[in-house]
């Protein structure tokens, strides 16, 4: 077995005597232990030489990776290290042969226990490193959220963000230095919430009372801040649908208007990600900011005009091209960036940019269809039809190499 040359330590906030036997032991045996102040403080005396992370300690972690060569270095980490912990990063980084991993009971094991939720159904976001817009994607009626905080005021802005989006009614439960003698559970209602912000170390648990939320295609065209430059609900949910989106996959949205296509994208898969192409400044503010209210900021990133930033960004597996495909060449470097596998969708409502899907899918095949949807609106005292543009729709994959 290959020795490891990085050991992590899970501690939780019972310090040195919630540790078990095999992880004491292994403290004992360390010559360099890396942590933080707080971690490093709840120690038992050792004869190893202490280092405090350096702030970010993100880049210090990485000075720590690349410089140790034969040495075991121990680290230790905030309860369970592989779950949003350091642990899952040194492992991403080094690969898992060199790594030891020695856990401790988890915040979120903790805070279900003290709750009596169940875990296995219960609802978890990490607001440690990522925006807070993002336990929105969590959210809807009688779900149980348990919430990573990355500080004191973190109670409070989930309450406010909550009550902003038709959740004030949902009940907050505080859960601060869980398993030390400091443990505290402060609880509350979102909407009057007036708690004044407590310790640093804490879990915000919320009981969800509000609207059902489906993470289904389909949003209300209301849901989008826009100009008119907005793929309506009925059509986004059968381009979404045709886009198939799948865990882990980025997604190219060219023309990307209102960002629709791509925050429909996001809210299907948390590990999903979208780089919206967009050349107007105001739309791309407005992409930002309906990807802020819909809570997927994290995974979406705002270029500007395409083709020029295509090659800043890296090969998607599925493109949407909404806007710009009269564009010279704009198909043609999509096509050419599409991972092998990888799903192309555009939509066309003119003759022009019809006659390049036409021309495409006599090149490299797929699906070409074209459906108009009609909704129903007064006509005087009655009721009468009203067409939409018809949008001509391009499906095709493209085929995989040998190699």
């Amino acid at each position: 077995m290959t020795t490891p040359t990085f050991v992590v330590v899970g501690i939780g906030a019972d310090g040195w005597d919630g540790l078990s036997g095999t992880s004491q032991r292994e403290l004992r045996s360390a010559t360099d232990i890396y942590g933080s102040a707080r971690q490093l403080s709840l120690l038992a005396p050792l004869d190893a030489t202490l280092h405090r992370w350096d702030s970010p300690m993100s880049e210090h972690l990485q000075r720590v990776l690349a410089d140790a060569h034969t040495q075991t270095l121990h680290i230790l980490a905030s309860g369970d290290p592989m779950f949003h912990g350091v642990g899952a990063s040194i492992v991403k980084q080094v690969g898992a042969a060199h790594v030891r991993i020695l856990p401790a009971v988890s915040s979120v094991s903790l805070a279900s226990a003290r709750l009596g939720w169940d875990l296995a159904t219960s609802r978890i976001r990490s607001v440690v490193d990522r925006p807070l817009d993002s336990i929105l994607s969590g959210v809807s009626d009688s779900i149980r959220l348990l919430i990573l905080s990355r500080d004191n005021t973190t109670p409070a802005a989930v309450a406010e963000l909550l009550t902003a989006h038709g959740f004030g009614w949902s009940q907050l439960t505080v859960l601060e230095q869980l398993g030390s003698d400091k443990e505290r559970l402060v609880s509350g209602i979102a909407r009057t919430w007036a708690e004044p912000a407590g310790d640093q170390l804490n879990i915000v648990a919320v009981d969800c009372l509000g609207p059902p939320v489906s993470s289904q295609a389909g949003l209300p065209d209301t849901e989008f801040s826009n100009d008119g430059q907005l793929t309506k609900q009925a059509v986004r949910a059968l381009t979404v649908t045709a886009l198939r989106p799948a865990a882990r996959q980025m997604l190219w949205d060219v023309g990307a208007g209102a960002g629709s296509i791509s925050i429909e994208w996001l809210r299907t898969d948390r590990s999903c990600t979208a780089i919206a192409f967009e050349s107007n400044d105001i739309r791309r503010a407005r992409i930002q900011h309906n990807a802020t209210e819909l809570g997927v900021s994290a995974g979406l990133t705002v270029l500007g005009t395409a083709p020029e930033q295509l090659s800043h960004a890296p090969d998607p597996d599925a493109i949407f091209i909404g806007g710009g495909l009269t564009v010279p060449g704009i198909v043609d470097e999509c096509w050419d960036a599409l991972l092998d596998g990888g799903r192309i969708v555009a939509n066309a409502v003119t003759i022009e940019s019809e006659a390049v899907l036409v021309k495409w899918h006599a090149a490299v095949g797929g699906t070409l269809r074209r459906f108009q949807i009609d909704h129903a609106e007064p006509l005087g005292s009655m009721t009468t039809w009203r067409p939409t543009l018809p949008v001509t729709q391009w499906i095709a994959d493209k085929p995989r190499t040998n190699e």
